[in-house]
């Protein structure tokens, strides 16, 4: 097991459907890995990892506008026009459509000329992403995690295109987790990558450590979670009459 794997063990006890995935982009040839095989979309990397296959990708193994939203290659203006859009029906007009680019987070040109994907249980380098796909209430631990001991505030950024770029780049760029829901993203819905309802969790490097120590700590199923609504509003009403006392009374 590598240490990689030894750090993130807490996320096998979750016993996920689908196996978290780590995402690496990388300016030189990663060792150790073998390139991807096959020619796909960037979104449909992701489950092509969940397999059970390590790989790393170059611009000659996408399909799709990812290698210019990773920076490998320059703008392409049917896309930036907007044009598109209408087109598959997802926008009234290109304008509508065009308004988007300036906004989706990409990686400036140059940075990146590899991406390195890998299933859990296959990590062999530190993940600039950590892709968890969770039923709801996995996921709501998960995001519980993140706020456990820092009181962050959850929010979710996307678009109803270029879904790959709010999974994998957004949260690298931000130091942010984000999550989508599978049946959101148009792409990954007309791939079918997923079966929807599946709440899509992408975890920046920088905040795995800290996330990883409050599942280590925080218990995953308080009490309230299992003593039924009434018993909770009555647990509320004591907790907080037992508080009230410990403070100063009003004037």
């Amino acid at each position: 097991m590598s240490t990689v794997q030894k750090d993130l063990e807490i996320f096998k006890e979750f016993n996920f459907k689908i196996t978290p995935v780590g995402v690496k982009f990388l300016a030189a040839k990663p060792e150790g890995l073998k390139e991807l095989d096959k020619i796909l979309d960037f979104c449909e990397m992701l489950p092509e990892a969940q397999k059970g296959e390590a790989f790393y990708a170059t611009a000659e193994d996408f399909t799709c506008i990812g290698p210019m939203l990773l920076g490998m290659v320059d703008n392409d203006p049917v896309f930036e026009s907007g044009m598109v859009g209408p087109e598959l029906e997802i926008f009234k007009e290109a304008r509508a459509n065009q308004r988007l680019y300036p906004q989706v987070p990409r990686m400036e040109k140059g940075a990146v000329n590899y991406v390195a994907f890998a299933p859990l249980d296959k990590l062999t380098f530190e993940p600039d992403v950590l892709v968890v796909t969770a039923e709801v209430s996995q996921a709501e631990i998960v995001l519980r995690a993140d706020t456990y001991s820092s009181g962050r505030v959850w929010s979710a950024s996307g678009t109803p295109v270029m879904g790959c770029a709010w999974m994998f780049i957004y949260p690298y760029l931000t130091s942010r987790i984000n999550f989508t829901v599978s049946g959101f993203s148009f792409g990954m819905k007309s791939r079918e990558l997923f079966p929807e309802g599946l709440v899509i969790l992408s975890i920046p490097w920088d905040l795995l450590p800290e996330i990883t120590k409050n599942l280590e700590e925080m218990k995953w199923v308080p009490h309230s979670y299992t003593i039924g609504r009434q018993a909770h509003k009555a647990k509320m009403k004591k907790i907080a009459a037992k508080l009230k006392r410990k403070l100063p009374a009003a004037k």
